[in-house]
């Protein structure tokens, strides 16, 4: 009883052993896929098309509820016409001012810049602006006062201004909100939309206030707006600045379907001539802006794009209802936000999928059946996304997609590539097994043989076919075929090689002493077999007493050889020691001599020799190369202000945003002080060094922290072109550092070419 139990444990044992194998095949299959997928991923490149199969969920999503809480005021081109000025007089806006106040709507948005009078009737304007405090102009923020453009001085003492600043995607499609921002003043800023929701939502009892959950999010209603980081969703490295949020624009029904704006409309002119619905006005934000073709303001965002590539852009004033109607519908009814998954989170959704491919492919064998599994698994991901993104949550659909489709692929391949090298093994193995003299048998899972060379035959006694497929209890004694078995069990279960000395009986009845091989292998399908190699002993074992006297004495002999051996092993090691000390100490001087000591990068003497090697393979090449020479702009003052110390660690910074504002093919150094060189190689044209220059002087400007320091520089950059410029080092140097100078007296923190 006891050893049909050891039996049965030994076989399940086996088994998990066999499967856990597979698992693990499976395993490194899917996290090398979804490996890949996520590189791709990092690196923006999946960017777009993640971006896209966002819009087509906008564009896919049921229509909702009709908007009546807004209503646009269009200056389209028959109001042009009318009027017949651009800008608009004052006098006319008063008056459409006037008429909207008339029927008390609950707020007024004029998205329409008038930082100076139009006239006539700027008195008239300026009258209504006082009288009016739902009234909420528009100012626009930029980095210096040449983009700045300044709201109506009436409504900014008022605290009735709102910024409307958009961030454009890459593709130029705005899916983000921009809540607050600051000016070049630092000072906080509300925008456009959210001031009017503000207003809208006042009347309801709802007010601004910090969320339970994050002191840093803002909460509104029954809305926590989650703030966008630079790497939420498909995003990577993305401009986070400001209070942004990931925009759920919603899809009002339209009443009239020829019209392309969900939201209602009334052109200017009739309001003017009185022609217009007081449910309209009355209790509602209204919204005063262009969309007349002439005066282009147009914006893309997820619903511009259909399936054939047409693009339907919308005004500026639509986009505007957009984010209005998503605040307060968030606020009161508590419509789901757009939110994202951790970056843990999505890692491990992107492994399930590739771990589901394979999976899936692993157990289905059959073509057909195959490929519709993998078309219902697709399905069955992208309507889960879009069942995810109408409660208001981006999932990454694509690399999902992706990484299941991959894995796939790749274990498909795999398979037909482990069923190929099985072919080829089998065949291979009958061509060779019988030209070994030894006797060779080859069993499977069940003990039985399945390959047997023409020696282990005639070593038996009994021909191929009849031993083909049977056990050892078939032609052994029942002794001999349990210690077979025993031995085979010994070596199935721990997978590892074993050599038993054992008897064997042949079809005559003469016995022999053999030693026997075992050991386990796995064909390219994943099935285990147990090869044996049989040696007949019985001669060994004769002369076996007459070689142990030989041996002992060998023995002896070999102690004496291991003792001198260890001894210059001692010495070896200690060898090997002494030149690994000289070497660390070797290249840490030659550390010392190319690189700065406080900041890590390329002295002086390194860069030299890198230009020099640079210019030969642009030469070799053909190519552009720029060089940089950099000079900061307030150092002294911050050494005098803060001491040395705080001076070095500046410089540090400095050095370690220098660097991360580089590609890896393009190298930094220090000459000395504060003076700093950048070489880039292989440029398409002189606008990449400019564009580089740019992002240089935003990267140096940036406020530098220590502890209870805070301090800012900036930089001066002359740039040199080879061979626009020159064809050797010392005159791109002279020329580079020229140009440095030239842009310092020119007012520093700028760049200027030589």
């Amino acid at each position: 009883m006891s050893k049909q139990l050891g039996k049965r444990f030994l076989k399940l044992l086996f088994r998990r052993k066999k499967t856990l194998g597979r698992k693990y095949r499976e395993l490194i299959t899917a996290f090398c896929v979804a490996v890949c997928i996520l590189v791709l991923r990092s690196f923006g490149l999946l960017q777009s098309l993640e971006w896209g199969a966002l819009d087509q969920f906008f564009r896919l999503r049921p229509d909702e509820a009709e908007e009546n809480r807004i209503t646009i005021v269009a200056i389209d081109e028959a109001s042009l016409r009318q009027v017949k000025s651009w800008p608009i007089p004052d006098k006319a806006i008063a008056e459409l001012l006037e008429k909207l106040k008339v029927h008390k709507p609950r707020a007024i948005g004029l998205d329409i810049y008038r930082d100076l009078p139009v006239e006539p009737g700027h008195d008239n304007l300026v009258k209504a602006y006082k009288s009016m405090p739902n009234l909420v102009g528009i100012e626009l923020l930029g980095h210096n006062k040449n983009t700045i453009v300044s709201a109506p001085r009436e409504l900014s003492d008022r605290d009735q201004v709102g910024f409307n600043n958009v961030v454009l995607d890459g593709d130029g499609k705005i899916r983000r909100s921009l809540l607050y921002s600051h000016d070049i003043n630092s000072k906080s800023h509300e925008s456009f939309a959210l001031k009017l929701a503000l207003l809208y939502l006042k009347n309801e009892g709802i007010t601004p206030k910090k969320a339970a959950s994050n002191h840093k999010y803002l909460q509104l209603g029954q809305a926590v707006f989650h703030r966008f980081e630079a790497n939420h969703g498909a995003y990577v490295k993305a401009d986070a600045r400001g209070y942004q949020i990931l925009s759920n624009f919603p899809k009002p029904a339209c009443k009239n379907l020829q019209q392309s704006c969900p939201f209602r409309q009334i052109s200017l002119i009739d309001v003017l001539a009185n022609r217009v619905r007081e449910d309209w006005i009355s209790d509602s934000i209204v919204l005063i802006g262009s969309t007349a073709p002439s005066l282009p303001d147009d914006v893309l965002i997820p619903y511009s794009s259909r399936l054939l590539g047409t693009v339907q852009p919308v005004a500026g004033i639509e986009l505007q209802a957009y984010f209005i109607s998503e605040l307060i519908a968030a606020a009161l009814k508590g419509r789901p936000l757009l939110k994202v998954w951790s970056d843990e989170i999505e890692c491990l959704w992107i492994f399930a999928w590739a771990y589901l491919g394979v999976a899936t492919r692993r157990r289905i064998q059959r073509p057909c059946i195959s490929a519709l599994s993998i078309v219902f698994c697709c399905l069955l991901l992208t309507g889960y996304a879009y069942v995810a993104f109408l409660d208001g949550w981006w999932i990454p659909i694509l690399p999902g997609l992706l990484t299941f489709c991959s894995s796939a692929v790749v274990l498909t391949y795999q398979l037909a590539h482990m069923q190929e090298e099985l072919k080829r093994s089998k065949d291979f193995l009958g061509q060779v097994i019988n030209t070994i003299p030894d006797p060779i048998f080859v069993k499977n899972e069940k003990h039985q043989w399945i390959v047997l060379n023409e020696a282990y035959c005639q070593f038996l006694g009994y021909p191929k076919t009849m031993l083909i497929e049977k056990s050892d209890y078939d032609f052994f004694t029942k002794h001999e075929a349990d210690v077979f078995r025993q031995h085979d069990n010994l070596v199935l279960c721990s997978q590892e090689p074993q050599e038993n000395e054992e008897e064997f009986t042949d079809a005559v009845g003469k016995t022999h002493l053999i030693a026997t091989k075992r050991s386990l292998h796995k064909d390219a399908a994943g099935n285990f077999y147990l090869v044996g190699v049989i040696r007949d002993i019985t001669q060994r074992k004769l002369f076996e007493k007459q070689l142990q006297d030989t041996a002992d004495k060998l023995f002896q002999s070999n102690d004496e050889l291991k003792r001198k051996e260890k001894q210059l092993q001692d010495r070896a090691d200690k060898l090997f020691q002494s030149n690994d000390e000289l070497k660390r100490k070797e290249d840490h001087m030659r550390f010392l001599a190319y690189h700065d000591p406080l900041t890590g990068l390329p002295n002086r003497k390194s860069f030299a020799e890198q230009l020099h090697e640079s210019l030969e393979w642009a030469q070799s090449n053909n190519l552009l190369l720029a060089l940089l020479f950099i000079d900061l702009d307030g150092f002294k003052q911050v050494n005098d202000t803060f001491g040395h110390e705080i001076g070095d660690r500046v410089l540090v910074t400095i050095a370690q945003r220098l660097n991360n504002s580089l590609r890896g093919t393009d190298t930094v150094c220090r000459l000395g002080g504060d003076e700093f060189t950048v070489i880039l190689r292989a440029i398409p044209n002189v606008k990449v060094a400019a564009r580089v220059a740019e992002k240089i002087l935003t990267t140096i400007t940036e406020p530098i922290v220590f502890d209870e320091y805070t301090t800012r520089v900036s930089a001066s950059i002359g740039i040199s072109i080879y061979p626009i410029n020159s064809h050797d080092c010392e005159t791109l140097v002279k020329l580079a550092d020229t140009a440095m100078y030239r842009a310092k007296h020119l007012g520093k923190n700028r760049y200027e070419f030589a």
